[in-house]
């Protein structure tokens, strides 16, 4: 089973999911070039795009990292740094 995710922006394309921040936020990129990032907010009846430079996306990435080192959440923090090394190298 996998854990991708893919959303089709009207301009942009086929997004792919970077992670997820929080509840209700997740960072997405462009799926081949991985140059456009975006914030992706869902709230109820609506989604938002925000676009973010890549060194915004970056720093989003690493405090979900610190965050979840900080609540003892291993797996997910080792995957997530695997991510955080291939989009950020």
């Amino acid at each position: 089973m996998s854990n991708e995710t893919y959303f089709n922006h009207p301009t942009f394309g086929l997004l792919y999911r970077v992670c997820r921040l929080d509840d209700n936020q997740e960072l997405f990129t462009t799926l081949y070039a991985q140059r456009l990032f975006f914030l992706v907010k869902t709230m109820p009846r609506k989604t938002r795009f925000e676009p973010v430079s890549r060194s915004d996306a970056r720093l989003l990435v690493e405090v979900r990292l610190r965050n979840l080192r900080r609540l003892g959440v291993f797996e997910d923090y080792q995957e997530l740094q695997v991510i955080y090394k291939k989009t950020f190298p």
